[in-house]
């Protein structure tokens, strides 16, 4: 193609930001390497760590290795999103991916995304994420439902290969033409490694794609499976309740963005149908003696709280001030600048002091 882009092909793009990951930062590029259907590279996006940076740019210098890896320093603000939009900027493959430095992909996931993308409409595949615990077993308060705290698939998604109205960012792809049509990921949502665990970046950009483009098909695939490292710090209900309060503030961001309908459109379904399903099992399986039900019921009451008040701050504080966060259109970094779609920005307050 002319724009440089191959019209074949994923990269895969892993974002990275401490040293205290560097095994799993390994383990996740193996995963890669080790498709089923072949990547056309993997892009390395180190979040303003110069001494990881060089150490992976090292561990990758081989000459046949910088053809399949290339190490890149984030060249927005500090975050995951910035992070994601250097990578889509340096890609080189009609669809990109995304997957977590803490994951591992099995080894048919690629193959399974490909396959959807065989119709013109699909924009965005993703994938199931498992959580895999550092214990080695889930935490027997910890309900199914909540496993998005962990960055996992969440028990009330439907099953098999489903439209959705967004994808989960730690295992999900696009076609690289979604981005010419919506812009980046926004900044000012989401994590930037050192604040709090904000999310939400993905179902904004979702949103703001099928809005850019409205015939646009959105899949989540089931079988596209990569397992989620959960480290001890994240089996602990403190983190839960950090992680749950947060997403309420997120959630403010993202209605700020794209409005309360849309942005909290799976939400209303989730709150009043899954949740209280999984506070009766709870409650039942504690009448029936059952280790956990209890804890898990609970659990569920109390992320429903706390995410309600995250939310409602976050809404409050977006009348208050003015936290801004905005997006634009990804320039290639090997080729011509993307077809403008217009730059956006909005502002918000649920965000002050507090990032994913």
């Amino acid at each position: 193609m002319s724009d440089g882009t191959s019209p074949h092909g994923f990269s895969v793009v892993i974002c990275v930001y401490t040293e205290d990951r560097w095994e799993d930062v390994l383990a996740a590029v193996d995963s890669v390497r080790k498709q089923s259907l072949p990547a056309l590279e993997t892009l390395l996006v180190v979040d303003h760590n110069e001494r990881l940076r060089a150490r992976l740019a090292e561990e990758y210098a081989d000459a046949r290795l910088r053809e399949e890896v290339r190490v890149l320093a984030n060249a927005g603000p500090r975050g995951l999103s910035a992070g994601r939009n250097t990578g889509i900027a340096a890609a080189r493959g009609a669809f990109v991916a995304f997957l977590d430095d803490d994951a591992v992909a099995e080894r048919d996931w690629l193959h399974h995304f490909a396959a959807a993308y065989d119709d013109p409409r699909v924009m965005a595949v993703g994938g199931r994420t498992l959580p895999a615990w550092a214990s080695g077993h889930r935490p027997a308060w910890f309900p199914e439902e909540f496993d998005w705290v962990v960055g996992c698939a969440y028990r009330g998604l439907a099953p098999g290969r489903v439209p959705v109205r967004n994808v989960l960012g730690g295992n999900a792809s696009f076609r690289r033409t979604a981005f010419d049509a919506a812009g980046g990921f926004a900044t000012g949502i989401g994590r930037d490694g050192d604040r709090r665990p904000l999310g939400g970046e993905e179902t904004e950009l979702c949103i703001r794609l099928s809005k850019a483009l409205p015939g646009a098909v959105l899949l989540m695939d089931d079988r596209a499976v990569v397992h989620h490292k959960v480290p001890a710090a994240r089996e602990r209900f403190d983190y839960f309740r950090t992680r749950v309060y947060a997403e309420g503030l997120s959630k403010a961001l993202v209605a700020q963005s794209v409005g309360a309908q849309k942005g909290l459109e799976s939400e209303r379904r989730y709150t009043t149908r899954v949740l209280p399903a999984g506070v009766l099992r709870g409650v039942g399986d504690a009448l029936r003696g059952r280790s956990g039900g209890a804890g898990r019921a609970g659990a569920i009451v109390t992320g429903v709280a706390l995410a309600a008040g995250g939310y409602a701050l976050g809404r409050l504080r977006a009348r208050r001030s003015g936290t801004t966060f905005s997006w634009g259109p990804i320039e290639r970094a090997d080729g011509p600048t993307a077809p403008r779609a217009g730059d956006g920005a909005a502002t918000s307050g649920a965000a002050e002091g507090a990032a994913t």
